[in-house]
């Protein structure tokens, strides 16, 4: 399916998407949001170029995919920076970026945010034969060489958990009307992102000056996994192992592999919200059939004739002898049985 095409843009969308655009055209150096990395992955800003040149599309918010390792937060109400930590919100809004920068905000943290820590965050596959040893691994994961297993102690009602976590791509897609988000929506669940959805669907009023504007959030649970691997010591806060290297080794294949996975169902969805899979269509000559059909209706079309041909010959035949007559004697001298017939 095509993108619409002829669906109104009101001039409310087209001024948030103005504004949006002009944030990414910021030099990347000097571009940040309130992801760990700062700024659109590189593995997908081509596509998010392609959504954003479509009559009725913007990103606000993009993901190509990750893995990380995080410390739970403490579980208390911090005062909120891009350096924060909140593995949940993988993604800045679509307020000015001016905007952003001057708001101050509390989380009520707790289970990964408010004073939590990254260790290690990639956007791309893990090149594991870089890793010479399991001192490497854990380097890697944030924890020290010569760590040592252990496990938090049951007097801890509380410990600070490390995780390990991949998480595929997501986007967040502002369309210009229902119409425009259905047919991201569409386009997302047919590759595989079944954990998408439409916000917004209705204005917030009837008034023509709020046009409903929807967000799609493009997202899939399929591929994502996560796993507590060490803690954090309530002693001297350091990063204690919980699993073996070899384990965490065991995590990042994984990982490397749901990366290839995630690239396949992006790559699907990217072909079918930009309609680069369309079945092409002709156009017949003038006469009955002078309009536009698809190529699948054009071929039914052409075996109902060619059925219907067929039964009125047939018809034809049976109306007279001599058709039947020549019918058998073909039919015979085809097999070498008839020479001759004498009529």
């Amino acid at each position: 399916m095509l993108p619409p095409t002829s669906t109104p843009i009101s001039s409310i969308f087209t001024e948030r998407k103005r504004k949006i655009l002009s944030q990414l055209e910021i030099p990347e150096e000097e571009y940040t949001d309130l992801s760990p990395k700062g700024s659109v992955d590189a593995r997908i800003r081509s596509f998010v170029d392609e959504i954003n040149a479509l009559p009725g599309f913007v990103t606000t918010s993009s993901c190509a995919g990750r893995v990380s390792v995080f410390v739970d937060g403490s579980g208390k109400k911090v005062t909120a920076s891009v350096n924060a930590v909140d593995p949940d919100d993988d993604f800045e809004s679509d307020e000015d970026q001016s905007d952003r920068k001057a708001a101050s905000a509390t989380s009520a943290a707790g289970g990964g945010k408010g004073g939590g820590s990254w260790l290690f965050v990639s956007h791309d596959p893990v090149d594991l034969k870089a890793l010479k040893d399991d001192g490497d691994v854990l380097e890697l994961c944030g924890l020290s060489r010569d760590s040592k297993i252990s496990f938090p102690s049951p007097d801890d009602s509380r410990p600070r958990f490390v995780h390990f976590r991949f998480e595929p791509m997501i986007l967040h897609i502002l369309t210009a009307s229902p119409t425009h988000a259905t047919h991201a929506h569409t386009s997302a669940m047919s590759a595989g992102f079944r954990e998408s959805g439409i916000h917004s669907i209705l204005p917030p009023n009837s008034t023509a000056e709020h046009t409903a504007t929807p967000l799609v959030a493009i997202r899939t649970a399929g591929l994502a996994f996560s796993s507590i691997v060490g803690y954090l010591s309530p002693s001297d806060e350091s990063i204690v192992p919980m699993v073996p290297p070899a384990y965490l080794s065991t995590l990042l294949r994984l990982a490397n592999q749901r990366f290839e996975l995630n690239a396949e169902r992006t790559e699907r969805f990217r072909r079918a919200l930009l309609g680069l899979d369309v079945k092409t269509t002709v156009k017949e000559g003038d006469g009955p059939h002078g309009k536009w059909e698809d190529a699948e209706a054009r071929k039914e079309r052409k075996r109902r004739e060619g059925l219907q041909r067929r039964d009125e010959v047939l018809k034809a035949r049976e109306k007279t002898d001599d058709g039947v007559v020549d019918d058998v004697v073909s039919g015979l001298s085809d097999l070498g049985g008839v020479e001759h017939v004498e009529r």
